[in-house]
């Protein structure tokens, strides 16, 4: 099945609300299954750290699922998206602010020189998606509103 547009499959919740294996920072998520499975386009990942929403201790839980975070694209994966898309400068607008994003705030790339390509991101009807790339470390930062439809 396909989500919210090409390139974008659909991501089951139970991949979203599984917490960290033991012994992990629970924190975040690290498993890159859930996240290749939402990003496609990005192909296989070697590192995350993601939140969702739903990851909370709140009695009412977010009545939309967003998962936020960063990944490490395979070596070579950044190069072929920029040979196939276009893409221009411009980065997040905030550093992690929403309060589920709270555990990653300060994380990511040093310096980063973010990019972006309107061609990756998504937008529809109560779905979408955001991509940002830094060029020189190959880190993904992303954040999806319903990415599993």
């Amino acid at each position: 099945m396909i989500g919210i547009g090409a390139g974008m499959a659909v991501l089951p919740a139970w991949w979203i609300l599984r917490r960290v294996g033991e012994g992990a920072d629970p924190a975040w998520h690290t498993e890159t299954e859930p996240l290749e499975r939402a990003f496609p386009v990005l192909g296989p990942l070697t590192d995350a750290r993601w939140v969702s929403s739903r990851d909370n201790e709140r009695d009412l839980p977010s009545p939309e699922l967003v998962i936020s975070g960063l990944a490490q694209t395979a070596p070579g994966r950044l190069d072929e998206l920029t040979a196939a898309h276009v893409f221009v400068d411009g980065g997040p607008a905030d550093d992690f602010d929403a309060w589920f994003e709270k555990p990653l705030k300060g994380e990511g790339p040093e310096d980063p020189r973010w990019i972006r390509s309107d061609e990756l991101d998504r937008q529809g009807s109560g779905h979408s998606t955001a991509l940002w790339f830094d060029r020189r470390s190959g880190t993904v930062r992303f954040r999806a509103v319903n990415p599993y439809g």
